[in-house]
């Protein structure tokens, strides 16, 4: 997992290296489409990030609730995912 969690923290620099670009970018007055594709960029790095860390979670945190066969640990694994996507939905 530490090689997972070293290529994510490259990925969040990366993007954070996109914001301060698109920060730049706005400072500079550049064109409006420019900076939306920028933005759109962004947009579609953090949801690749968050897929990986989604995918670690599932890989990590729930298999391992799931092999504990204890029941209450599954039901919170299960219900912090479910609310998490209850919040991406609104």
């Amino acid at each position: 997992m530490a090689k997972d969690r070293t290529a994510i923290l490259n990925r969040l620099k990366r993007i954070e290296g996109q914001v301060r670009g698109i920060s730049q970018m706005v400072a500079e007055d550049r064109y409006c489409i420019d900076i939306l594709n920028q933005m759109q960029a962004v947009k579609a790095a953090l949801s690749k990030a968050e897929s990986e860390i989604l995918k670690d979670h599932a890989a990590c945190c729930v298999s391992e609730a799931i092999a504990s066969g204890d029941a209450a640990e599954q039901r919170i694994k299960f219900n912090e995912l479910i609310d998490m996507f209850e919040k991406v939905k609104k």
